[in-house]
């Protein structure tokens, strides 16, 4: 009968869904009051998982690959060196010399032991890359988070404004290895790294360091442009090196540089890059003559700490 919807207690339904929020009713609302968190800070969100993953898959990358170092004089080096090794492996069938001795000697004192092989098995070890019947497996390197480096204070700066390496994509592990080697000479109080599309500390990196790294903090970041702010708000100058178009040291004021300061170094290719040289408080250069067209990275390194450290 038409128009019954509209007799006395009639009620019509629509099949429109509810268009409001739960009111954080849900299992999985938002708690406590204040301003939304990011969506990669609230438990649950994808953005959350995807920055728990991207974190697990960096450190799984930085602190539990294993690194080994081939060859006599390499292993010789690196145990002279004192780098933190795990197990010595040596061929059956490799001839002993001076410095098989030395890496034995030295392994038995650092307390790494020492496996006897044969020739088959160290070259599973070495993944099939040239040995001479030698190979030292080093313990997985360990990170550090950007503000253990940036509170860091080596006793060997003995009082002076803390400087720290930042290395924007660096990929020679050689390099850096270089790098941390200076760095520790002049008691910077510790290298930044980019955690993708960079060189980490590798076994190159190691032996080019000379020990360096067993001594100095590594902190790896997600985003360049982000560390730098993260530094300025810290009170670091943010210094970046340019092969062109800087200032020479010697002609910036000494009160300026009487500060935390970090030092941004580009890839060897390409240089610093341009977000993150747009955001570096000051670009400096070293001048060169005209033959020379640039410097190697560990060596403009080394030039510009040994200037900011005795200017």
């Amino acid at each position: 009968m038409a128009g019954n919807s509209a007799r006395q207690g009639a009620v019509r339904k629509s099949k429109k869904k509810q268009t409001g929020g739960s009111g954080g009713k849900r299992k999985k609302g938002l708690s406590g009051k204040g301003p939304t968190p990011k969506a990669a800070d609230r438990p649950g969100h994808p953005a959350s998982r995807k920055a728990a993953r991207n974190k697990k898959a960096a450190d799984r990358e930085g602190t539990t690959r294993r690194e080994v170092i081939l060859g006599r004089n390499a292993v010789d080096e690196a145990l002279s060196a004192g780098i933190p090794g795990i197990e010595l492996t040596i061929a059956d069938s490799a001839s002993e010399d001076v410095r098989i001795t030395r890496a034995r000697a030295a392994a038995q004192a650092a307390g790494i032991p020492t496996v006897v092989v044969n020739k088959r098995d160290l070259d599973r070890i070495a993944d099939g890359l040239p040995h001479q019947g030698v190979a030292l497996t080093v313990a997985p390197f360990h990170y550090v988070e950007l503000h253990d480096v940036i509170d860091h204070r080596p006793p060997s700066a003995q009082g002076r404004q803390p400087i720290i390496v930042v290395l924007d994509h660096l990929q020679d592990g050689r390099n850096l290895g270089a790098i941390a080697r200076s760095s520790a000479a002049y008691a910077v109080a510790g290298i930044v790294l980019p955690s993708r599309r960079a060189a980490g500390v590798t076994a190159a990196a190691w032996r080019a360091s000379a020990g360096a790294l067993a001594r100095l903090p590594v902190a790896k970041v997600t985003n360049m442009a982000r560390t730098v702010a993260a530094l300025q708000k810290a009170d670091f100058l943010v210094v970046g090196l340019s092969a062109t178009g800087g200032s020479h040291l010697q002609d910036i004021d000494p009160d300026i540089l009487d500060r935390p300061l970090a030092l941004v170094v580009g890839s060897e290719a390409d240089g610093i890059s341009r977000l993150v040289a747009e955001r570096c408080d000051l670009l400096v250069t070293i001048p060169i003559s005209d033959v020379t067209e640039s410097l190697n990275a560990a060596t403009a390194t080394a030039i510009t700490l040994d200037r900011l450290r005795n200017r």
